[in-house]
């Protein structure tokens, strides 16, 4: 299973939000490329990246932040954030990003995913977020009717690279992951599913590993590693030895 860092990135500076709140914000540096480095160095072999104004405006706003992680790092990137048209995925992946995360328009826009997969193969993942099991989109501003594994199941066949599932209410808390509702969407479909939120310490690494046989070839931490709860070269170890 791969452990895998994110950089937030918000007018410019690394940040992490609490349960995506963009008022509830902690600055971790203003330089999200050399944390970027930091975490390549301390063995990452993906690095997942988030433009959250372009999350919760629509388009992207962190273009030359993210240009400087990719001129700045040799692992591939994953990047998610206001991503919704065909050209901005095109310009992305040109720019050198590895996956491009389709999240507010992947669930509004179905065909939009299909179209995106038919042009970029294994180039496309989309993001699940949810509270409460019901999908949230636009930056986590609204929440949806529509249960995470229903949508989830409605990708099958569009040979996506991999589903990001976020449960809101643990992302930024470090409380552990929702190892159940995990459990349940990987159980659901044959996509990869990387989790994501709530990643506290070594333990909830652990806790993870054993979904690894379900389909869950990843999990993405953020505040745990900026705070320095959870070690991310010996979670990282951890997890290899878990192959």
């Amino acid at each position: 299973m791969l452990v895998i860092p994110a950089v937030d990135i918000k007018q410019g500076r690394c940040v992490r939000l609490l349960q995506g709140e963009k008022n509830r914000e902690t600055v971790f540096s203003d330089d999200p490329a050399a944390m970027a480095a930091r975490w390549q160095a301390q063995g990452a072999e993906l690095l997942h990246v988030v433009d959250l104004d372009g999350a919760f405006e629509g388009n992207p706003k962190n273009v030359e932040a993210i240009k400087t992680i990719l001129a700045t790092v040799d692992i591939p990137v994953q990047l998610g954030g206001g991503i919704r048209t065909m050209d901005n995925v095109r310009q992305y992946l040109e720019m050198g990003v590895s996956r491009v995360i389709l999240g507010t328009e992947a669930i509004r826009n179905p065909s939009f995913v299909r179209d995106a997969c038919s042009a970029f193969p294994k180039k496309i993942i989309v993001g699940i977020d949810a509270r409460d099991g019901m999908v949230a989109v636009d930056g986590w501003t609204k929440t949806t009717r529509r249960r995470a594994v229903d949508i989830a199941k409605g990708f099958e066949g569009y040979g996506l690279r991999a589903i990001v599932f976020t449960d809101i209410h643990r992302d930024g808390m470090q409380s552990g992951t929702n190892i159940e509702q995990t459990k349940e969407l990987a159980r659901a479909v044959s996509i990869p599913i990387i989790a994501s939120g709530g990643v506290s310490t070594i333990e909830d690494i652990d806790a993870l590993l054993p979904l690894e046989k379900l389909g869950v070839e990843g999990v993405i931490t953020g505040r745990a590693i900026y705070t320095g709860s959870l070690d991310l070269k010996k979670a990282i170890e951890t997890a290899r030895t878990h192959r």
